[in-house]
């Protein structure tokens, strides 16, 4: 395993970390304590340091999974959260300091820790960005030892941009893979000159960049890749990273002839995101403790040579970028 710097945190973090939307099992399906601690202790044992979960994602149960796994091992594991989404209808006045405290608070108790490592705004409105009273909580928090570090999780470079402008944002967490290159283009850049993490989630489009989807793959009707993809429930951005289904199938054949048959698709889509040094790690998602191992092949790949990512760029720029480039 390779490791980075988390940006001014100054934790040195796992490269190929583990994001825990689904560890609990499928999107849709009932969360399973057991499956969750098979996942979180082989990502572990593999190396991984950072876990990435959110105090809606199981409805808790996530939280709560992440927690024991922390009290039980002896590496220094760290763990980011996030606030925010329990807010319904989650709009940008419901955001209230007392609020945010209680979520922290509550999150402090579910894990069963005495502090968070990394407390990230789960995708606020926009307007939430220009209220100085929400980020100055954090700082209180801190001060109280309930945090150590604030970061905030986006859907639109817009919102990253304002976010860095407050000194005690740390990290951001932002969409981008081969179906979402807006990012490096200036907010990269800005992210580096003031020492700010940056966390990839969403790095295989909701799956569509393992290449193992077709136009008769089925999701179940919780699943949100069946139900949001038109932003019905929430940001059509986090759902196959906004791209039209059969679009992005149509992609992939093109990117696995691309990049060729050495390694399966979706290492070589997280591989390519680690091309970019100012990301501090990605977090793939697993449902099942096969799925960490197959994640890792990534870190042991060579690095894809400049006639290959100048292909993906082509075939972004081509299928992709009229579609969604300028949404986020």
């Amino acid at each position: 395993m390779n490791y980075r710097k988390l940006g001014k945190t100054g934790f040195s973090i796992s490269e190929i970390s583990l994001g825990t939307w689904q560890v609990g099992g499928k999107w849709g399906d009932p969360f399973s304590h057991e499956n969750a601690d098979k996942i979180l202790n082989a990502a572990v044992d593999a190396g991984i340091n950072f876990i990435d979960t959110a105090d809606v994602y199981g409805d808790g149960e996530s939280e709560k999974a992440v927690g024991r796994l922390v009290r039980a091992r002896s590496e220094r594991l760290y763990v980011a959260t996030k606030c925010g989404r329990r807010f319904q209808p989650h709009t940008a006045d419901a955001y209230q300091p007392d609020a945010l405290r209680k979520f922290v608070e509550d999150s402090l108790r579910s894990m069963q820790l005495e502090t968070i490592d990394l407390i990230q705004l789960h995708c606020p409105p926009t307007d939430v960005y220009y209220r100085p009273e929400i980020f100055e909580l954090f700082d209180r928090l801190r001060e109280e030892g309930k945090i150590q570090h604030l970061g905030v999780s986006i859907e639109k470079v817009e919102e990253g941009l304002k976010a860095i402008e407050f000194p005690n944002v740390t990290t951001v967490q932002v969409i981008f893979n081969m179906f979402r290159q807006r990012p490096p283009e200036l907010f990269f850049k800005e992210a580096a000159l003031r020492d700010i993490g940056l966390i990839v989630r969403v790095p295989l489009a909701s799956g569509l960049l393992t290449g193992k989807f077709s136009p008769e793959t089925h999701f179940a009707p919780d699943d949100h890749r069946a139900f949001n993809r038109h932003g019905e429930a929430f940001d059509k951005g986090e759902t196959f990273s906004g791209v039209d289904y059969e679009t992005g199938l149509a992609a992939v054949e093109e990117l696995k002839k691309a990049l060729g048959d050495q390694a399966p698709l979706a290492a070589q889509a997280l591989r390519w995101i680690l091309m970019f040094d100012e990301v501090s790690c990605v977090i793939p998602g697993a449902s099942r403790p096969e799925q960490i191992l197959s994640n890792l092949q990534a870190a042991e790949l060579p690095a894809l040579s400049t006639e290959q990512m100048q292909a993906v760029r082509e075939i972004y720029d081509r299928r992709i970028r009229p579609l969604v480039h300028y949404s986020w």
